[in-house]
């Protein structure tokens, strides 16, 4: 029984979003190999999290969403610029990886 207030989403774009979380993971992961690499520390390495959210999520709304993301994604344009706790998490994982790896001291 649906209620006649619920938006009806088109089932193949909900089930489409899945890879769009996808994309936004493997977005965090470049993100903080590059932060980590570059040797950026503290806001720093942030803002440029940010701003790969940010180019992702314009990337998402202009290609695959058309100018249009509540037809898309339930949440509309919040829910796509959302970065996520795990996708925070993963880059965090991945910058502390990377700079470790590349400026890393031998004790």
């Amino acid at each position: 029984m649906s209620t006649p207030d619920a938006p009806s989403y088109y089932q193949p774009n909900v089930q489409h979003n899945s890879a769009l979380s996808v994309v936004k993971f493997y977005s965090s992961c470049f993100a903080g190999a590059v932060a980590g690499i570059l040797g950026l520390q503290n806001w720093l390495g942030f803002a440029l999290f940010m701003i790969s959210t940010l180019f992702t999520s314009s990337c998402i709304y202009f290609i695959n969403c058309r100018g249009k993301p509540a037809k898309y994604i339930p949440g509309g344009l919040t829910e796509l610029v959302n970065p996520g706790q795990d996708n925070m998490f993963t880059f965090v994982l991945v910058w502390t990886l990377f700079y470790g790896i590349v400026h890393g001291k031998e004790w």
